[in-house]
């Protein structure tokens, strides 16, 4: 048996397991119910199927099955072998009802052969406080075989947020009555807490309608067709009529350079360019390329677009290493006003625009991150990433190549913030591989519900 570190990994030696979570039940411990999200390459659920639970205790291939064991035990059933081929990732989880993880005592998850009762893996849990839905580990594949991984991260939301944060819908309606049924319910059945459709008001439509009018008059054909597909997918998550700033960090470090002398992060940064072109009224992406160190590279719009992605990895000096920190504070320094760090936000002048300066409120920032490895710096982004939930700014990072590479990303963006919960996540191995209408939902996912909480906060109109 290996007992394992947050953050370790081990293969696992056969594809039939039993995963079960005990405590010490006692008056006063919350009620402890576990579940399990079946995921895609982009650690997103293919539907809402996939997500296991209370109300929900059998995956439709038969490959997790949840129920509860003894007192102060829960179990899940993995036969990995019934797994579909489109799935990832399996990851195990639980929701408490009656109060935090925090007042759970004794957490231990345990994994064991299914058919030899032989233990394999297990990882305690001792660093729960406020959180009521908490990921203990993973299953997911590697080179032909299942590895599990200690995860240990928690969700002051509770399922519903859990859940949500990797692409299931949830529903305002109570859940069923029933033992052990905390939360919200959570099925494809019901209605989501997905924002509702809104069109752009008459001024923007106008606005729109002349642009696309342009791209077609000037021969930006390809352009044309991702501005109508972002445009939709903005209506769809509530973004009809939203303003926003939108800039693009480019990874330029070594390995990357594969992917710019092919033409994918050109064709990807004219996607973000259309996306643009919907929210932003000066219509014109910033840009930033990185690696050891950053630079502002001014502006991408209908003039200069084509095949500037190409031409900036072949001038940027920016070296061959990864450093998000860099990139970071180059943004906040362009549309924010200052690189200072800060624990608290800036105080407001209505009326001013964003960029203007320290303070300034005004359309909020949207910015998209593409790299394809770690940074070689996690405690400078840190300090960067924890300044920028003070402010309009928000992180959309797109990671290419294997989700489990990517654990510091995928922590930060499942981890509850101090003040605003400003980061999203999601990874491909391929660019190429995901449609139009995919990368648009994916970029935004997660923006609504934190450009509601930072209007609620004052940080942006």
């Amino acid at each position: 048996m290996t007992n394992l570190a947050k953050g370790a990994n081990v293969p696992l030696p056969t594809t039939e397991l039993r995963a079960t979570l005990t405590w010490r039940p006692g008056p006063g411990v919350p009620d402890v119910d576990a579940s399990a999200l079946v995921l895609d390459g982009r650690r997103r659920v293919r539907g809402d199927d996939d997500l296991v639970f209370y109300n929900q205790p059998v995956h439709p291939s038969g490959a997790v099955v949840s129920g509860p064991g003894r007192p102060g035990e829960e179990c899940l059933r993995l036969d990995l072998g019934r797994v579909p081929a489109g799935v990832a990732s399996v990851v195990l989880a639980a929701s408490a009802d009656g109060g935090p993880f925090g007042r759970v005592p004794g957490l231990r998850l345990q994994v064991t052969d299914a058919g030899t009762g032989a233990m394999v893996v297990a990882f305690d849990i001792g660093d729960a406080t406020t959180d009521t839905a908490f990921v203990f580990g993973e299953v997911y594949r590697r080179a032909g075989g299942w590895r599990f991984r200690a995860v240990g991260q928690g969700y002051a939301s509770g399922l519903a947020g859990l859940a949500t944060d990797f692409g299931v819908a949830v529903s305002d309606d109570p859940p069923p009555p029933g033992p052990g049924a905390p939360g919200q319910a959570v099925s494809s059945q019901s209605a989501t807490t997905s924002p509702a459709p809104s069109s752009p008001s008459p001024l923007k439509k106008q606005r729109l309608i002349s642009m696309e009018k342009r791209l077609a008059e000037d021969g930006h054909e390809a352009l044309l067709s991702y501005t109508r597909k972002a445009a939709v997918s903005l209506e769809t998550h509530g973004l009809g009529d939203h303003t926003a700033r939108v800039a693009l960090c480019l990874d330029m470090s070594a390995s990357m350079s594969g992917f710019y002398e092919s033409g994918r992060v050109q064709a990807l940064a004219e996607r973000v360019l259309a996306l643009a072109l919907c929210l932003d009224d000066n219509g014109e992406v910033g840009v930033f390329p990185f690696a050891t160190v950053a630079e502002e590279a001014g502006s991408m719009g209908l003039a200069d677009y084509r095949g500037r992605t190409v031409a900036l990895h072949q001038e940027a000096g920016v070296g061959g290493s990864t450093d998000y920190g860099e990139a970071i504070r180059r943004v906040r320094g362009r549309y924010l006003g200052s690189e200072d760090l800060r624990s608290l936000p800036p105080l407001a002048d209505a009326g001013a625009d964003a960029g203007a300066g320290e303070g300034a409120v005004g359309p909020p920032v949207f910015v998209v991150v593409v790299t394809d490895g770690a940074t070689s710096e996690p405690e400078v982004a840190l300090e960067q990433l924890r300044s920028s939930r003070y402010e309009p700014v928000f992180w959309q990072f797109m990671a290419i190549g294997e989700a489990e590479e990517f654990a510091f990303l995928a922590e930060l963006s499942a981890r509850p913030g101090p003040y605003l919960d400003n980061l999203g996540f999601f990874s491909v191995r391929d660019p190429r591989e995901l449609t139009d209408d995919q990368l648009y939902d994916l970029l935004l996912a997660r923006y609504p519900r934190w450009l509601d909480a930072a209007r609620g906060r004052g940080l942006t109109p």
